[in-house]
């Protein structure tokens, strides 16, 4: 088993940074990938970057391509989500998963391990 927290949520303004952590615990000598997810208000959540083990491979949606950067360190077993040129449309409740399965993932049932969220919030 693995456990997720995530952390780093606040309140900003729009065109603000933020930086979310995912730490994880537990069985974390298994080589996982790590996506992060997010849920607006009366939205489904979606996915919105995802690395591997490695680093070798990231990818994120098109909405927050070349805003958002995610990194890890697996030293700290920690994932990094860098979120900069916030919008308000970037509200919503920000989650962390992991699955020890192979290849880029973007869909939530392909993750096994999830973290409880952190909200995000950013003002006009």
């Amino acid at each position: 088993q693995v456990q997720l927290v995530e952390s780093g949520g606040g309140l900003v303004q729009a065109g603000g940074s933020l930086r979310l952590s995912c730490a994880a615990s537990g069985r974390t000598s298994n080589r996982y990938r790590v996506g992060w997810f997010r849920q607006a208000p009366g939205k489904e959540r979606g996915f919105v970057a995802t690395i591997s083990w490695s680093t070798t491979t990231t990818d994120y949606a098109d909405s927050v391509k070349g805003r958002f950067t995610i990194s890890r360190d697996n030293a700290k077993n920690t994932v990094y989500l860098h979120m900069n040129s916030l919008k308000p449309e970037d509200t919503a409740i920000y989650y962390c998963a992991a699955t020890p399965r192979d290849g880029v993932r973007y869909e939530q049932n392909e993750y096994d391990y999830w973290g409880q969220g952190t909200q995000v919030t950013v003002s006009s």
